[in-house]
């Protein structure tokens, strides 16, 4: 990836476009977290990795969420900084997979699964199995939704069916974003200190309450990335404001 002055305003003005697009959205206030609030502009970032391919995306993803965080309403809430890299995470994830990487996207998602695995929410996972199960159904669906979304790429790039491809890799982009929430809530430092949590038994009760709730969240959010990303694609095609490279969409003719 080349830092040319062009994609340094690219990564400024989709920045940009993420912080007001926070002051404008809604929140949902996690479950059993009222100081945690679930931004829906993190959407947002299923449409940088659209546009600008995995790694400018991932970037101006990061920043817009940095700047979200900082300025109001965000106003460095303590809260808000261990999920900030769940945006970029969205953003790289869907970049990948929508211009032919889809491996490391696959390798990058499953890590973040099986890392909740070994975190203390979790174990003994013999005896808190069913917290790994109520966390990870949705997310290894959403996993292996990566492999027809490429196979049949080439079908889904007819007019008709293409907004239904974008809504599959943004549904993914928006769960390995959840995955990455999850996983760093499970990590102590943030439950204990940040959270004020110092019992795992109350974090493995947060965990299980609202197994459905989130994915719903995430299946939302796609809806809204696909209807926002359908006709920016199209009236930003051959432009020079996207990324210079082969999607899945594209034949190799």
């Amino acid at each position: 990836m080349k830092m040319s002055t062009r994609n340094i305003a690219l990564i400024g003005i989709f920045a940009a476009v993420y912080y007001v697009s926070s002051l404008i959205s809604p929140y949902v206030p996690a479950v059993g977290l009222p100081d945690l609030k679930i931004q829906l502009e993190a959407l947002m970032a299923s449409v940088f990795g659209f546009v600008l391919g995995p790694y400018l995306g991932a970037l101006a993803a990061f920043l817009g969420a940095f700047v979200t965080w900082i300025l109001p309403p965000g106003s460095m809430s303590p809260f808000g900084a261990p999920f900030l890299l769940s945006p970029p995470i969205n953003a790289l994830v869907v970049g990948l997979i929508f211009y032919r990487r889809w491996k490391p996207a696959f390798a990058l998602f499953g890590l973040l699964i099986v890392a909740f695995l070994f975190l203390p929410p979790s174990q003994p996972i013999t005896e808190h199995y069913y917290v790994p199960a109520a966390v990870l159904w949705d997310k290894i669906i959403a996993l292996l939704l990566i492999i027809p979304s490429v196979k049949f790429s080439h079908r889904l790039s007819n007019p008709k069916y293409l907004p239904l491809l974008f809504f599959l890799i943004s549904f993914i982009g928006n769960q390995a974003d959840n995955m990455w929430g999850a996983d760093i809530f499970a990590v102590p430092i943030v439950y204990e200190v940040i959270f004020g949590i110092p019992d795992v038994s109350v974090v493995r009760f947060l965990f299980t309450v609202s197994p459905f709730i989130y994915p719903a969240i995430r299946f939302v959010q796609a809806i809204l990335a696909t209807i926002i990303v359908v006709p920016l694609m199209r009236a930003l095609k051959d432009t020079p404001w996207t990324l210079s490279e082969k999607s899945i969409i594209e034949t190799n003719g």
